[in-house]
């Protein structure tokens, strides 16, 4: 019907918003939007949601990125080696296990990960007028491999089991791990995941019988415009500003992996 493919589009706009604002790849929008309000099974929409992440859908916010120069191109392409296995692994412990606990357990990390990008004490002493300085940190490459590949893989894992691109445990740990500014960390991210490194995963997914090409192809094009329109956005934020929103949205993707939603 013509509303359910508009509100599709919809669903894949806000998640493109999302997606160049925090260099997430988007699921964490799609997978309850098509569970709550399109009645999908869980599995399904998971499955659904990496068939439309696969699709380069972020390339010309990832452009915007690059000519900010906020853009790692060799972390990014480690990261996105990792995720091609991860998610597969990802992939098979979700189509073969009950994963609530696992669910409930990433729902308490997004949470802890919120608090510190939100910093609520030093936005509070910021709110009183005290000022707080901290060391400037710009993104920079980094030279082990095996740091960023175990980052892709873990990220993977997840991307895997609940239709995430992955990109949120991607920025949380450039940013609190390796110093990363943030809107470097979004740009990384994205140029990690813009790749079809989840297609061994939905390639799993379609032989169960758990992707709908057309309902991922309408989403896909949401995200397309989504996606440009958020990277506008962010890079004309500043950073401390992005990170805070950030954090943010933590938050209610935290609480809804603990409640279940």
């Amino acid at each position: 019907m013509p509303e359910q493919w508009l509100a599709l589009l919809i669903v894949g706009a806000v998640a493109g918003v999302a997606a160049g604002m925090f260099g997430i790849g988007g699921g964490v929008i799609i997978v309850p939007a098509l569970t709550i309000l399109l009645a999908f099974d869980l599995k399904a929409a998971v499955g659904t949601s990496l068939a439309a992440l696969l699709m380069p859908v972020s390339i010309f916010a990832v452009l915007q990125y690059y000519r900010a120069g906020k853009f790692s191109i060799r972390t990014s392409a480690l990261i996105g080696f990792g995720l091609i296995f991860g998610a597969i692994i990802g992939a098979q412990i979700a189509l073969g296990i009950d994963t609530n606990l696992l669910r409930q357990l990433y729902g308490v990390f997004l949470l802890y990960m919120s608090w510190r990008f939100i910093e609520p004490r030093k936005w509070l002493a910021e709110r009183r007028g005290q000022k707080i300085t901290k060391p400037a940190s710009e993104g920079r490459e980094i030279q082990s491999l095996i740091p960023m590949l175990a980052l892709g893989f873990i990220a993977g894992i997840f991307a895997g089991m609940f239709g995430i691109g992955g990109g949120i445990i991607i920025v949380a740990v450039l940013v609190e791990g390796f110093r990363f500014d943030q809107k470097q960390a979004v740009g990384t991210s994205l140029a990690a995941l813009l790749p079809p490194v989840s297609f061994g995963a939905v390639i799993q997914y379609y032989n169960e019988g758990l992707l709908n090409i057309a309902v991922a192809a309408c989403v896909a094009a949401g995200l397309l415009l989504g996606s440009i329109a958020g990277a506008k956005i962010a890079l004309g934020l500043p950073s401390a500003t992005i990170k805070r929103l950030y954090g943010i949205f933590l938050v209610l993707v935290g609480l809804r992996y603990l409640l279940q939603l």
